[in-house]
């Protein structure tokens, strides 16, 4: 293989990498685990082009936005790319959205009959959030499995965390994704800051943690409800057989919040 073909295919790698920590932000989960993305292209002068589809015609605008934005941002860190071009396919607004995300404009500017507030802040709060509680209960459930009592588990800080190994590869995978939550939110940064707090800084105590997990659960579940419909309806828009069945279903949506629009940009 030639030099211009190697480079190439190491570029396109870089991309595909950024592209990974990209998330669903409902979701949290990953656009190319989820198979949102289709196709990446990259030139010659370091111009990339990002081709994605979400599963369905109607899914929200507003997730979508936040979706292409981050798409460019993450891959636009590569410090070999000049311009970072997400181009959303067969969507209602994908025009809107291709053109703002492009020309770096808001989500208000860009679409703002679905931006009342004219910020989509309070919006990605929403869903760090959840990010940040599903996370969280995948670790404390480990470290329970692990013998770790609750009041060891309240106690613990970052540096007795960061010391921790798990064996299970999932708990593995979701140790650095909590941590970095931690660490982005301001949560916690130094060693001896408390490991486990709720996602408005307090601690949790030991006796409000069994009531506290049964809060997570529920947005555990909702999230792998909607992860689960996501992508049976993303293979049906592909036309994909969905659990060996060939004739996909007709409803363009069953309830997922991920493909719904949104009132007042919530």
């Amino acid at each position: 293989m030639n030099a211009p073909l190697l480079k190439c295919d190491r570029r396109t790698s870089e991309v595909w990498q950024r592209l990974a920590s990209v998330t669903d932000p409902e979701l949290d989960e990953s656009v190319t685990d989820l198979g949102f993305v289709e196709h990446v292209t990259v030139d010659d002068d370091g111009d990339v082009d990002i081709v994605f589809r979400l599963p369905t015609y109607w899914c929200s605008a507003n997730f979508a936005f936040l979706m292409a934005d981050d798409m460019r941002r993450a891959v636009s860190s590569l410090p070999w790319v000049r311009k970072a071009r997400p181009q959303l396919r067969d969507h209602m607004v994908a025009e809107q959205i291709n053109l703002g995300v492009r020309e770096g404009r808001s989500f208000a500017d860009s679409l703002k009959e679905f931006a009342p507030g004219g910020s989509l802040d309070e919006l990605r709060d929403k869903f760090r959030r959840k990010a940040f509680e599903r996370r969280q209960e995948v670790m404390i459930l480990a470290l329970r499995g692990l013998g770790y009592e609750d009041p060891a588990i309240c106690r613990m800080n970052l540096g007795s965390f960061d010391e921790v190994e798990f064996t299970s590869a999932e708990v593995a995978r979701q140790k650095p994704r909590y941590r970095d939550l931690l660490i982005e939110t301001g949560l916690a940064c130094l060693p001896e800051d408390r490991a486990f707090v709720a996602y408005e800084g307090g601690p949790i105590k030991r006796h409000e943690l069994v009531s506290y997990l049964q809060r997570l659960r529920g947005v555990r579940i909702n999230m792998e409800f909607n992860s689960s419909l996501c992508r049976g309806l993303l293979a049906v828009r592909n036309r994909e057989p969905v659990d060996g069945k060939a004739e996909p279903t007709r409803s363009p949506c069953g309830g997922c919040g991920s493909c719904a629009v949104p009132s007042g940009g919530q």
